[in-house]
């Protein structure tokens, strides 16, 4: 198949590669078709092994408690590596252990990799299964020591053997070269081919066996960010997670990385993505208000986005994605600046807050300080808080055009919402046209906001529009 390689499988404590250890070691050595080494040994990983794991693999504790660590063994490892490439089915998982455990000695491994998968689904790829246990059934092959680290190394060099009958010994070399070349990185289940992917701007969609998406991200070049998630894959637990399930990549292209970035927004709230923690769904954002009154008790108000008018919008101070977090904001400027909390509604009673008796209150509460010089107090504190008012008279557009596809998108905004994205100036119109209820977004805001204040934006790529869009906050 290859001049030399090493077949090699592990048994862990669990399947991350950052945190758990290996239990169990087996390799076999292959030079110009010829076994020329073979090694198996059990590992202290100096951990507990999980119930589940000694179930699944029969190595328990007591059996690696006066086995070898990992570092007494990493020197025959690595002479039996020398020279080799590392080949494993799901190769990514084993090769990341090794990695982890070698780095925690100081130690880089620098190895070409072979993912039997892979292999599997390139010279078999009318069967849809490609584990080892489908390779069992598909071949009619047999072992007795299935979740074994030797066991599982034999099955896959019967199944090389099989392979190379059935297909002859020439197909199997080709595409193990081929794999070797392109693609060792890529996911083993990966059914979408990489190269399809533009390395244009927009958003792609990690995709496991079900219709949820793993995980979504934005790049202005998709290709390149992809193949950056599988190189990283080795090194972070999560991107280790995500690529140990990922089945399927789509992808949508946008003119620029504006699209790209409201189009990645606007499907990580709609689909919510497993792995996504930033650009959740906003459920109830909300804003203070200051009173008029500034002997009103309190002077504040927290009221919700979506219950305000749009033209009161510059009157706000936040936004918050929760009560508790506006309270602890509200909270640290009455520290900071010495208000009062009785008359902030953070507590109530009468008389002198203990805030005052303490000197951390100017004493609006014990008559000390007028009302309205503490109100113009609270106002200063506020102010790098304070929501913008849009500064249109109506919706505006924002033209991105890519000179190397020729796409072209107009975002539409108004009031700091996302009306829509079109292509053309019929399309435009009839977003204009359409009267709908529009919804505040905090991750909008904050990127018109960086777009419109910040020097990037050119005089030619704003679309000034007549017409207003009705408006529910």
């Amino acid at each position: 198949m290859l001049p030399s390689y090493v077949v090699l499988d592990l048994e862990t404590t669990g399947g991350n590669a950052v945190h758990d250890r290996i239990t169990e070691i087996a390799a076999v050595r292959i030079d110009k078709g010829v076994e020329t080494a073979r090694w198996s040994t059990l590992v202290n990983p100096g951990v507990r092994i999980p119930p589940f794991i000694q179930s699944l693999t029969g190595i328990t504790d007591a059996m690696v408690e006066d086995a070898p660590t990992f570092e007494q063994v990493a020197k025959p490892l690595l002479a039996l590596l020398e020279g080799a490439v590392f080949v494993a089915h799901n190769v990514r998982f084993d090769h990341g252990f090794v990695l982890h455990e070698l780095a925690r000695l100081d130690i880089a491994l620098k190895v070409k990799t072979l993912c039997t998968v892979r292999l599997s689904r390139r010279l078999y790829p009318q069967h849809k299964g490609h584990g080892l246990d489908a390779i069992l059934q598909r071949h009619g092959l047999q072992t007795q020591a299935r979740h074994r680290a030797m066991g599982d190394v034999e099955v896959v060099l019967a199944w090389l053997e099989v392979a190379a009958k059935e297909l002859g010994p020439e197909a199997l070399e080709r595409e193990a070269l081929g794999l070797l070349q392109s693609s060792a990185a890529l996911p083993p289940l990966l059914e979408t081919a990489v190269s399809d992917i533009p390395d244009t701007p927009g958003v792609y969609l990690f995709y496991g066996e079900g219709s949820i998406p793993l995980y979504i991200g934005k790049s202005v070049t998709m290709r390149t960010r992809v193949m950056s998630h599988f190189q990283a894959s080795t090194k972070v637990a999560r991107e280790m997670r995500i690529l140990q399930e990922i089945r399927r990549i789509e992808w949508r292209e946008t003119a620029g990385e504006l699209g790209a970035l409201l189009l990645e927004s606007r499907l990580v709230k709609e689909l919510q993505p497993i792995h996504n923690r930033l650009l959740r769904r906003e459920k109830q954002l909300t804003a203070w208000k200051l009173h008029a009154d500034p002997a009103m008790r309190p002077v504040v108000q927290l009221v919700r986005l979506d219950e305000v008018d749009a033209a009161d919008m510059g009157s706000l101070y936040g936004a918050y994605r929760s009560k508790r977090q506006a309270l602890d904001a509200l909270r640290t400027l009455a520290e900071t600046h010495q208000l009062c909390p009785y008359a902030l509604g953070l507590e109530s009673g009468k008389g002198a807050c203990f805030a005052s008796q303490i000197g951390r209150c100017k004493g609006v509460c014990a008559g000390r300080e007028p009302p309205a010089l503490h109100r113009v107090r609270l106002q200063i504190a506020l102010a790098e808080h304070r929501l913008l008012a849009w500064p249109h008279p109506g919706p505006m557009g924002i033209r991105e055009h890519n000179p190397l596809t020729g796409r072209t998108d107009i975002h539409v905004f108004d009031q700091w919402c996302h009306v829509a994205t079109v292509h053309d100036d019929h399309a435009l119109q009839e977003a204009v046209a359409q009267r709908q209820v529009l919804a505040f977004d905090l991750d909008t805001y904050r990127l018109l906001v960086k777009r419109l204040t910040g020097a990037g934006l050119r005089s030619r790529e704003v679309v000034h529009l007549g017409a207003r869009l009705d408006h529910a906050a």
